[in-house]
């Protein structure tokens, strides 16, 4: 395996962690416009936290899957072939989600609640089968020697990828209302509060069974069970922290363990596949590994250079479009 074959895996990890930190709170405020806010005006005041950026945020998803189609074109062919059907479930949360946005605005009052619920459903459908479709990954797939995957419904819908899909849902849920409390004013960042006190206590239980379906389904504790504990230990701890954090209120400490929590489960997962990017249930021998999933040295040095030169702009403006969208959002504002 050369270096920037390890590099681009690597950075593949990178862009994932920045979307799921990103747009793990956006799916979370989605999901609160239909069981947080208690009138019109809070669910406005809620989408309004995110309206300047959500579109930006999603452009990470973009990115990552450009990348991989570009560094690692064997990996990007066997993953969103025999993942068709849940990515396009995925496609569809985020079209639906985005089609609410600009829609929820300029229709009569009396209609806004479709949209409503459509902006909750979508945002609820894309991180639950992201849940899925990751955990089926590193448990396994039936894949063969050309690698091809032929798996059947139990091989994504189990357990252990529910398990998952619930889990990564809930943490995206419970840091959009670190969110909202760090972004708001009056009842809503309230309400965000006190349901955030309450769900930390069930993530805790999913984070438990997470962990011993984790050690019985997959080989991560078997490679190398020191990295898997540690990061393990980690996630649970960023998650105390962010719960004790909301207790004393302290809004940004708890957006932030919220978000790293979203950013070592990626870390967790990438580290567990290393050196593989498709693991096969079939038998090991027919696992895709890093270097036999990558482009040439020649696409790989070239990406490399463009990315590094494009890549400070990027950062830059997300940075700048924060710092500008940075005060509390009331309920008078108008906007989404």
């Amino acid at each position: 395996m050369s270096g920037l074959q390890l590099m681009w895996f690597v950075l593949i990890g990178v862009l994932f962690s920045g979307f799921f930190f990103l747009e793990g709170f956006d799916f979370g405020v989605g999901m609160s416009v239909q069981t947080l806010a208690h009138n019109e005006k809070e669910k406005d005041q809620i989408i309004n936290t995110i309206g300047p950026v959500w579109d930006g945020n999603e452009v990470w998803l973009l990115t990552a899957g450009g990348a991989m189609f570009a560094s690692f074109p064997y990996w990007y062919a066997s993953l969103f072939s025999g993942y068709y059907l849940i990515l396009f479930i995925i496609l569809f949360g985020l079209i639906i989600r985005g089609v609410s946005f600009e829609f929820r605005h300029k229709v009569p009052e009396k209609n806004k609640n479709f949209w409503n619920w459509t902006l909750s459903i979508g945002s609820f459908i894309v991180p639950f089968f992201f849940g899925l479709l990751f955990i089926s990954l590193v448990q396994g797939m039936p894949i063969d020697a050309d690698g091809n995957m032929t798996a059947t419904f139990t091989d994504y819908v189990n357990v252990f990828s529910v398990v998952g899909g619930v889990a990564l849902t809930l943490l995206c849920y419970l840091h959009g209302l670190n969110y909202i409390s760090l972004k708001t004013e009056g009842p809503v960042r309230e309400h965000a509060r006190n349901y955030a006190k309450l769900l930390y206590y069930v993530l805790y239980v999913g984070l438990v069974l997470f962990a011993v379906l984790m050690y019985f389904q997959t080989d991560f504790f078997a490679k190398n069970a020191v990295l898997t504990t540690v990061l393990v230990v980690t996630i649970v701890l960023l998650t105390i922290f962010a719960n004790v954090s909301v207790f004393k209120e302290k809004e940004l400490a708890a957006f932030l363990a919220s978000g790293l929590t979203l950013v070592v489960l990626v870390v967790l997962l990438f580290t567990g596949l290393f050196p593989r990017v498709m693991i096969s249930s079939l038998g090991s021998q027919f696992d895709i590994l890093i270097k036999d999933a990558s482009s040439t040295p020649y696409t790989l040095k070239l990406m490399t250079y463009i990315s590094f030169t494009l890549l400070p702009f990027v950062l830059a403006y997300t940075a700048w479009a924060y710092y500008v969208f940075r005060r509390r959002v009331t309920l008078d504002v108008k906007g989404y």
